[in-house]
């Protein structure tokens, strides 16, 4: 089975008040994006694999087409980037979405292969985005049945933003960004342009570091309804503030793309890449 997880952006986002759990309440419209998307494959047992042979080929160096196979011998992951693979295979949310379901349903043995085309650290979700796709995937290929509910539960469970990778229209995000409200918007009047710079990578830590939760002046869906036009200095991100101070080339890209004609512009999620919404 082969789908092809596809990124998001973040339309606002406000960190609203620290939890007793350790993770911040948010409020966020996350809405998907085709710009780039990964391709994974996930074939039961010996199964015959559409994507690997292919895969090896793109991808000769070692460091850039990594294998792993679980203790048990259960899961054989194979992860592809032409930009190297630094992480653990064994690791990633595909493969953590399998050992999820396995948990409850003995799940017959794997082989998950997944090609990284999407942006890694840049706020745009991809790997999210992958556990989602795999928990649909496997939940499909083994005919578990699994109620939209109960998908969701998963999802929140391998990340706060894994459920909107469950949807396919822009949803508001509460909570730690799974609680999910289908949010009537559209941006079919706009070209979207997401940029992912080189060499900066945020991570979640960095990106709360320094944040001080607050409530905004104006919600989030009444800054939304307005005119877009107003967005440029209404719709926030609250992660700006200090993603921006610890790399101030960000401020300059989102700068360049106001210069250059567009509409709105933000950090998404918590960076590294920026997004302009310019006129179609």
């Amino acid at each position: 089975m082969i789908c092809y997880p596809h990124v998001k952006i973040n339309l606002g986002l406000h960190v609203l008040r620290r939890r007793e759990d350790g993770f911040h309440d948010l409020e966020t419209l996350f809405v998907p994006s085709d710009q780039f998307h990964d391709t994974l494959e996930i074939i039961a047992g010996d199964d015959y694999s559409r994507t690997l042979k292919g895969l090896e080929e793109r991808y000769r160096a070692p460091e850039r087409l990594v294998q792993a196979i679980s203790p048990e011998g259960k899961l054989m992951i194979t992860i592809a980037r032409a930009e190297g693979v630094d992480w653990d295979p064994l690791s990633d949310l595909t493969a953590r979405a399998y050992r999820l379901l396995d948990e409850t349903y003995h799940l017959p043995p794997v082989k998950i292969f997944l090609e990284k085309t999407s942006p890694v650290g840049a706020g745009l979700g991809g790997g999210s985005a992958d556990a989602a796709a795999a928990l649909k995937a496997l939940d499909a290929l083994f005919e578990l049945h699994l109620s939209p509910q109960a998908l969701s539960a998963y999802a929140a469970r391998l990340g706060s933003d894994c459920a909107f990778f469950l949807h396919e229209e822009p949803m508001m995000g509460s909570g730690r960004g799974e609680i999910l409200t289908p949010f009537p918007l559209d941006l079919s009047c706009f070209r979207l342009e997401i940029v992912v710079p080189e060499g900066v990578h945020v991570s979640t830590a960095d990106a709360y570091r320094g944040i001080v939760p607050k409530a905004p002046a104006k919600p989030l869906e009444a800054v939304l309804r307005q005119d877009p036009a107003s967005w440029k200095t209404e719709l926030v991100n609250d992660f700006e503030a200090t993603v921006f101070a610890k790399y101030p080339s960000l401020r300059e890209y989102k700068a360049a793309l106001y210069e250059r004609g567009a509409l709105y512009a933000a950090m998404s999620g918590s960076g590294s890449a920026l997004f302009g919404l310019f006129p179609a």
